[in-house]
Order: structure tokens, then sequence, then C-alpha cells
């Protein structure tokens, strides 16, 4: 299918306006990783982009190439309400920071962009605080009111800025949790947050931190959803460029490694934290300012996809059976660039109702509930949901116990237990 009309290419910087890119990496044309089939006949008519990450040499800003319409990425899209306990612990993690650090008390105004189905903000409430959560996905907004989290189904931007500054107020809190590397129109999004912060309001963004996915060849995490990806000392410059002062930021394991950062008004109330200076030295020290460093990179991803698939492969050839555990984004990244299909992998085991009965983006492999996946005899599971790796390990000793194997596919293909 043609893609010209609903996809334009990345020719200036988001960040700072520059126009000299150093390319990375591309997948060619891939199927949004979201896009969930029913089962069909012929799949001849699945959309597809271009996927591919450029480099910007200016302020070293990792974008992709192509930016799809976000009207058909976001308008209806597939959610799920995580049960993990480490994502439970965390977002408890993230209420428990923003009190301690920036004295955000019961009673404040916390509003969230991109809050999906709410659970971040139930968490919130949980502290006695007042939300209101912004997320264009009309089906996603629907379930959020269901749960008690007042929610409007819209893009944040600056007229819905000035839509929450006339009902709501001024939020002593504004967070994006793994939305903000999704936005293409920063410039819009970052001047609705500026009329909305006060004084001593704080705008906290987490978003996976680029160099965890450089030092452990993360380019699974690369999908049309994600747009940047971010360094703090890009981040910096960004909000610079936009009235907005970084004061904080900490590294966190989530998503295979993300940075949570905070940020005022450029003459707000709090002081810069030296953390922010040390983790930019540290990004330098690591060769974010490189060419090299994002060649390695590259290097590095022709050799996972060329080792993954000769172990998957291989083992197949041996008469082994290997599904998938867990369907998503970026395992739909991760066995679409590999060429990784259904003569491969039987099926996909993931506790997502929404996704299970549908086919796998591309590869139009099935996906099953973990009840049907018990039933069922095999070898081996894909481990596509890495990000959740130590607690999945815990909670199939069963599976292990009886000879079973889970192959890793990051930072280096690998099998777990590791084979006789």
């Amino acid at each position: 299918m043609n893609w010209t009309n609903n996809a334009r290419q990345v020719t200036t910087c988001r960040v700072c306006g520059e126009q000299d890119w150093q390319p990375v990496v591309s997948f060619g044309d891939l199927p949004l990783a979201g896009s969930f089939l029913e089962p069909a006949q012929s799949y001849e008519n699945e959309p597809r982009y271009p996927l591919g990450v450029v480099c910007c040499r200016s302020c070293r800003l990792m974008s992709l190439t192509h930016v799809v319409d976000p009207a058909i990425l976001y308008r209806t899209y597939p959610y799920s309400k995580s049960d993990s306990e480490m994502m439970k612990k965390h977002m408890q993690h993230v209420v428990e920071v923003c009190q301690e650090r920036f004295a955000v008390q019961p009673g404040s105004f916390v509003l969230e962009i991109g809050s999906n189905t709410g659970s971040q903000l139930k968490a919130f409430q949980k502290a006695s605080m007042r939300t209101l959560g912004i997320d264009p996905a009309v089906n996603i907004v629907e379930v959020a009111r269901q749960r008690g989290v007042e929610t409007l189904p819209d893009f944040f931007s600056v007229e819905t800025a000035a839509t929450v500054a006339a009902e709501y107020g001024t939020p002593r809190l504004i967070l994006g949790r793994h939305v903000f590397a999704h936005i293409d129109d920063v410039t819009s999004v970052l001047e609705g947050v500026r009329r909305l912060l006060g004084p001593e309001s704080v705008f906290a963004i987490e978003v996976p931190y680029v160099v965890d996915m450089l030092e452990h060849n993360e380019f699974d995490t690369i999908y049309h959803e994600h747009l940047s990806y971010f360094g703090v000392g890009t981040l910096v410059t960004l909000f610079e460029r936009h009235g907005l002062r970084v004061i904080d930021a900490e590294r966190l394991p989530v998503h295979g490694g993300s940075i949570l950062l905070f940020a005022g008004l450029r003459d707000g109330a709090w002081p810069t934290s030296p953390v922010v200076d040390e983790l930019i030295e540290q990004e330098r020290k690591f060769g974010l300012d490189d060419d090299a460093t994002y060649e390695r990179f590259a290097e590095s991803i022709e050799r996972i996809r060329g080792e993954l698939v000769a172990l998957v492969r291989g083992l197949r050839g041996e008469g082994k059976r290997i599904v998938g555990y867990g369907a998503p984004a970026k395992g739909n990244t991760l066995l679409n660039a590999c060429g990784l299909g259904i003569d491969e992998i039987e099926f996909c085991s993931d506790t997502t109702e929404f996704k299970q009965g549908k086919v796998l983006p591309g590869t139009h492999i099935p996906v099953c509930s973990p009840q049907y996946a018990a039933t069922r005899e095999f070898d081996y599971y894909l481990l596509l949901a890495w990000n959740y790796g130590e607690e999945i390990l815990g909670k199939e000793k069963a599976f292990l116990g009886k000879g079973g194997r889970f192959i890793l596919p990051h930072p280096t293909p690998s099998i777990v237990p590791c084979e006789p």
C-alpha cells in the first residue's frame, strides 16, 4: 500500500532545527507495531511505512526518518491494564518521587498527557490528589472514565492547555510517561506546558533512555510510534529553547532503561540538581557526540539479527517448537526486522484480551491467551516482552522446571537456562 499520503519524511530536527543527519539504520517498510489484524486469507493490502533512524549531529537527537499521521496511530489504540508488579511498584515510585522532591501534596492538581487507561493517575488519586488525563485514543478514554479517571479525548496542544487552565486551573504537576518520545510537534506541546506551569509547578517526562538503548542493543524499541530517542543533554537543549529548565533527572530500569526527567519554568522556584550535569558528562564519556557510537550500534543490529535468525532456525531444524512470550510493539519490530514468521514461531501468548484471537502485523503469527499456551507442548519461548524478563522468568518456573527454555534477544541472543 502506498504510504505517501499518510507519512512524511523528517528533514528538520524537531529539537534544534538543524538538518545535519547521520544515517543510523533502516529496516525498510514495516507495518505499524500496534496494528493487530483479524485472521484472513490474504494480507496483501496491509499498510507499511518506512522505519529507520537518523541522528542529528547538532543536538544528538535520534529520530525516526518518517512520521506517520498521528490520527492513524492513536485515535484507536490497543491497550492493556498492566498486572505487572514491577509496573505497579514503578508507578508508585513516580508518585513518591514527586511528593518527596517537589512537595506535591494531597489536594494538588495532577495533569497527565497520554494518560492511557489511567493507571498512573489512579496511583495519584490514592495519594489524595486531584487528577485529569488527556489522551487522543477514544477507546482508551472510555476505559479510563469507567475506572473513575476523568480524561479528555484529545491530543495535547496550546489549545488544550487553554481549556485546562480555564476549566481546571494550574496543575502542580504535569506528567508525560512514555508519551513524549511519541510527539512530533514538540513545540506546540511545550508551549502548552509552559503556559500551564506556575512558579512551583513541575513538568515530568519519562522516556526510553538512549544510552541504555545503544549500550544494550535494544533496536526493537524502534517502531513508528517512537519518534524520538533522547539523552539528557538533548532534552536540556529542547527545553531551554522553549523557556523551560531541566531541574532533575533519574535513571530507571523500566522498559529496558528509562530516564525520569523534571523541568520547570526558566525562572521557577526549583534549583537545578547537580545530577543533571553529571548525567550529561556521563553521556559525553559514553560517546553520544561521536558518529562512531551510532556506527557501532548499526553494526550490532546486523550482528544480532543474523545471530537470532540462525539460532531460531537452527532449533527449528532440530525439530524444536518455539512460541513467543508476549506480543508487545517491540516484539513486532524484532520479528519483522529479522524476517521471523509463522514458519519459526507457532503463536504468541499474551495477557492482553484485545490482542488474543488476532494475528501480529507483518508476520501474521496468531496471538493466544496464556491459558491456551498452557495446553500446548513446545520447547522454547522467544521472550519478546524482554523488558519484563526477570519477572517473567520468576513466574515461569514450572515451564523451566519441565525443561523449557527461553530465548533472550538482548544484548546478544542467548538461551536461558544455558543449554547443556
